[in-house]
């Protein structure tokens, strides 16, 4: 039996050369004067480097910092100031935005662009600059005797889809409580020895970076995608027999796009578990992949904040259409009103999470104030409105910053875009409020089509009244070549939405 492999595109290495490396580059990073506590940053897509770079902390014990390489204006600017970054680790086709926002004192470090990324984002050639030391330059270091202590975690910054990203730095784990916290992921994200994952989503966000961190730690063959395509997808499931993976809702809804003949031309039978999270997924797109896979399909819900807090099987997600499922692993659940008190079962009102007691507190990078404003008696929120059941399942309505007050009527977008996903043409949508002087705000509906599709905005219109309340018709339909959604399925709705409430834009 072969060693286990990280495997991206064409290329691979043994997981035991990516520790080897990832140790190695932690030395280097070391005379770089990063120190433990101390941060770098890293600006790369998927690929065997970013693995590689993220592991070399544990070797220093200093903190990663894995930035959303799609960052290159603001929020890039934001985020490597904020860190406090002594080293920033790029590709070479993205240090052109590093370049321009680098804070003064720190150093780069360049990593070739591979021929998988530059042909999965048309790249063409892209020379190494000669001006940066380089990643595999570091991977020749002398290696060091690494520290003691459990290696700090990473600081993730959310993905600022309602203002400036955050850094979310977790506490130091615990004495004695690392092994129940991985035993809980290991479950949570069903990995097994001697198994296979693929990673098709970003590794910058919180969960497949954890997933893919542990995958290797466990010695579990890992093969990343560099970005998703669907049938690409089914292809590399059969090709290399994934009994894991781990995606998120948007990817189900192109994965049902694709023509029947595509999607029973591959064999995926050696799946044994779909987990999916980060974003709402329509029940009805749900129900359909669980047909497809069958009833291997997970989800769970959390915040980067809390972590997992819970879980949904795809019995209970059949038995309960629209859940994202019960509390697990001694996490608790409320649901409060505006006087933050308590609400009756089915009533809406801010979700405040509790998770289970060895999962190490948090804060705010640089904001302490924000961290304790989310708190309500040990239970925190990440901006998400629900209700629970009187099982105890927790159905999520939208984020709080998404809600839409209609002539006094709150309406919840999150309902909306899923009933228009399903209309035949329309492969993307994002619905808010927008400015009205009658009744404060109305809706508009920004829609990505399918290519080829003929659809008109009387079209969208007639859907949402037909299979909706006509209060939740968008008086607004715009039709946008590409929307601004996020790798990990979530919406940068401020980018569209706040052109109309600075005026920038003209209902």
């Amino acid at each position: 039996m072969s060693d286990p492999q990280v495997i991206s595109g064409k290329r691979s290495r043994t997981i035991a050369e990516v520790k080897e490396r990832a140790a190695r580059i932690g030395a280097g990073l070391g005379k770089l004067g990063v120190g433990p506590g101390d941060h770098y940053a890293f600006v790369l897509r998927n690929e065997i480097a970013f693995l590689e770079a993220n592991m070399a902390a544990s070797a220093i014990g200093a903190v990663p910092i894995p930035v959303n390489w799609h960052w290159t204006g603001e929020d890039l600017q934001h985020v490597l100031t904020d860190s406090g970054a002594k080293v920033v680790i790029a590709h070479t086709d993205l240090l052109p935005a590093v370049e321009k926002f680098l804070p003064e004192g720190a150093t780069i470090v360049e990593v070739e662009t591979p021929p998988e990324i530059r042909e999965a984002y048309g790249l063409g050639d892209v020379p190494l600059t000669g001006r940066y030391r380089t990643l595999d330059e570091l991977a020749t270091s002398e290696l060091v005797t690494p520290p003691t202590d459990d290696p700090p975690m990473s600081v993730i910054y959310s993905s600022g889809t309602t203002g400036l990203a955050k850094g979310i730095r977790r506490n130091p784990v615990a004495e004695g409580k690392s092994e129940e916290i991985a035993g809980v992921v290991v479950d949570l994200m069903k990995l097994k020895p001697g198994g296979k994952t693929l990673v098709p989503a970003p590794m910058y966000h919180s969960s497949p970076n954890v997933l893919a961190l542990f995958a290797v730690a466990m010695g579990i063959e890992t093969v990343i995608m560099p970005k998703f395509d669907p049938e690409e997808f089914l292809a590399l499931i059969e090709k290399h027999r994934i009994d894991e993976v781990q995606v998120v809702p948007t990817m189900f809804i192109r994965l049902l796009k694709l023509p029947k003949e595509v999607r029973e031309k591959y064999d995926v039978s050696s799946l044994e578990a779909v987990i999916h999270a980060a974003a709402p997924c329509p029940a009805d797109v749900k129900e359909q992949m669980i047909k497809w896979f069958g009833p291997i399909i997970w989800e769970y819900y959390g915040g980067t904040e809390t972590g997992a807090v819970v879980l949904c099987s795809s019995e209970e997600a059949l038995a309960h259409p629209g859940t994202v499922g019960r509390a697990f692993a001694g996490a608790q659940l409320r649901i409060l009103g505006a006087d933050n008190q308590p609400v009756p079962v089915g009533e809406s009102g801010m979700v405040y999470m509790k998770p289970f007691d060895a999962w190490p507190d948090f804060t705010y990078l640089n904001d302490d104030e924000k961290r304790r404003s989310i708190e309500q008696d040990g239970f925190v929120t990440v901006g998400d409105i629900g209700y629970l059941d009187e099982d105890g399942f927790l159905y999520l309505s939208d984020r709080a910053n998404y809600m839409v007050i209609s002539g006094g009527v709150n309406i919840y977008p999150a309902e909306i875009e899923g009933s228009l996903l399903g209309m035949d043409g329309v492969a993307d949508v994002a619905v808010f409020g927008i400015p009205d002087p009658d009744l404060g705000e109305v809706l508009a509906a920004h829609v990505e089509l399918e290519d080829g599709a003929t659809v008109s905005e009387e079209d969208i219109k007639s859907y949402v009244t037909t299979n909706l309340a006509k209060y939740k018709t968008p008086r607004v339909v715009v039709f946008e070549e590409r929307l601004p959604r996020e790798d990990s399925g979530k919406m940068f709705k401020r980018r569209l939405r706040d052109q109309y409430w600075t005026g920038n834009r003209k209902i």
